[in-house]
């Protein structure tokens, strides 16, 4: 057991942490009022108000406040961040979520800022609700996509189809809906940091030999 805490707390650091505070927020919110509820969610919200007015609480909470069921994120979760953990380290793992998160957010509404002030949404467009840990998820799907293991590979696939198909993440992207932009962006930068994670590897882990091969590994 003290071994198995020893594996959690240095190889899946990252995964383990993002993991439990997402269950811890999501019991205490589910323990709450339901305006309570409804008040976080607001606040938590990466709207376009809420950035202008406190950017790094809402990018914060806003990935562990579940959007759609809160049922299903942590097994979403979990099938996305321990392969990709395992793949890249912790620390990687952590820059490249948090990149997605922040980026996916800034440029998606970004865009809405924009057509907000042409005059080609309404004002109550700056108050969307945009909450969930899904930038993040998608951005650790693409890392074990890559570089996982193949059981790895085979979870963060079932994850994307079950994001694709029945979470829609990707729906309205031609009309510039927010979660559409958001995710696309948010791929795209993990997809960047994933070719500088492995153009910066060792050859011999490019190649896909194994580095302890004819050597003693512990």
């Amino acid at each position: 057991m003290r071994r198995l805490g020893q594996v959690i707390r240095h190889r899946y650091l990252t995964a383990s942490l993002f993991l439990a505070v997402f269950l811890v927020v999501t019991v205490c919110d589910a323990a709450l009022p339901a305006r309570d509820r409804s008040a976080v969610a607001a606040w938590a919200s990466t709207s376009v108000a809420n950035l202008e007015h406190h950017p790094a609480g809402s990018l914060l909470l806003s990935a562990f406040v579940a959007g759609g069921s809160p049922y299903a994120w942590p097994v979403l979760i979990a099938l996305a961040v321990f392969g990709a953990n395992r793949a890249v380290g912790s620390l990687r793992l952590a820059v490249v979520c948090t990149a997605g998160q922040v980026i996916g957010t800034l440029v998606s509404e970004g865009i809405v800022a924009y057509r907000v002030d042409a005059g080609l949404l309404p004002v109550s467009s700056r108050y969307l609700l945009d909450v969930g840990p899904s930038y993040a998820v998608v951005s650790a799907i693409v890392v074990a996509l890559v570089l996982g293991s193949w059981p790895a590979r085979v979870a963060a696939a079932a994850d994307l189809a079950v994001l694709i198909f029945a979470g829609r993440i990707f729906a309205g992207l031609t009309r510039l809906d927010v979660a559409a932009v958001g995710h696309v962006t948010a791929v795209a930068v993990a997809a960047v940091a994933v070719l500088l994670i492995w153009v910066r590897r060792p050859a011999i882990l490019r190649s896909g030999m194994n580095p302890c091969e004819n050597l003693r590994c512990e």
